[in-house]
């Protein structure tokens, strides 16, 4: 109906009822088709993500079979340094990553010669030199992934688990809390599991003396509050070492669960 010309005011405001309903039905659609390809993106991201995790700990593996191990010793870190993050009052979510990323902790030892990794006695002092490049060549690696928290963590304990609380460690020199809380744990936690298994150079020590060995270092090479409460939670920690052991569970295992 026309009103001297004009639309009337009622088919003005069922117009735009029809419009306004329109509209919603459109962003509806748009929001809905947003939804599905932003979670189809992340999708593929873990996918990704999964699968170059995956790719790292094979050459952390292989880094580790040149240090004549079974390949079980850097899933055992990560369950032990997820394990010691725990008992210290971090997050599951952060001592979950620390899972995931500890195992990659010498994956610079992919690019040492086998004759300074195998060599059954002391280095010298070039041979020593040679070594501890793999620290900074582990961050390298991983540090090509930074973009990735749990690639980021990585390559944070790769460059400092060898620091030492004294500050006498390498490659950076750092000392107490400028060494972040990953390497210090991992640090704690590769070296107990070490000592406590064969290597080409000499037989485990037993658990005790590992422990002995471990209370000697601290304040010295380790962070004391992280050795404390390794060595207070020590029957527990041992257990699960034994466990890890005994089921070894594969590296998608040590991605995939909670």
């Amino acid at each position: 109906m026309m009103d001297g010309g004009l639309p009337v005011c009622g088919e003005r405001v069922a117009e735009a009822r029809c419009f306004d309903e329109a509209a919603a039905r459109q962003m509806e659609v748009f929001i809905q088709d947003f939804g599905r390809m932003y979670r189809e993106r992340n999708d593929a991201l873990r996918e990704v993500t999964r699968a170059h995790h995956g790719a790292l700990l094979q050459l952390s593996a292989a880094a580790e079979l040149k240090d004549d191990d079974t390949g079980v010793h850097i899933v055992r870190i990560g369950y032990l340094a997820e394990a010691l993050a725990l008992i210290l009052g971090q997050s599951p979510g952060y001592a979950r990553m620390l899972r995931k990323a500890a195992p990659m902790h010498d994956i610079g030892k992919i690019g040492i010669p086998d004759y300074v990794l195998k060599k059954p006695g002391a280095l010298t002092p070039e041979e020593r030199q040679l070594m501890n490049r793999h620290a900074a060549m582990g961050a390298e690696i991983l540090g090509r992934s930074n973009h990735i928290p749990v690639f980021r963590m990585a390559a944070e304990v790769a460059v400092t688990h060898h620091e030492r609380w004294d500050g006498s460690g390498y490659p950076d020199g750092l000392a107490g809390d400028a060494i972040p809380l990953c390497g210090r744990i991992t640090a704690v936690v590769d070296f107990f599991d070490a000592l406590t298994m064969d290597r080409v150079y000499r037989p485990a020590f037993a658990v005790d003396v590992a422990l002995q060995m471990l209370a000697g270092e601290r304040g010295r090479a380790f962070d004391p509050a992280v050795v404390d409460a390794f060595m207070a939670n020590v029957a527990q920690i041992d257990a699960l070492r034994c466990k890890v052991t005994q089921e070894r569970p594969s590296f998608d295992d040590l991605i995939d669960s909670h």
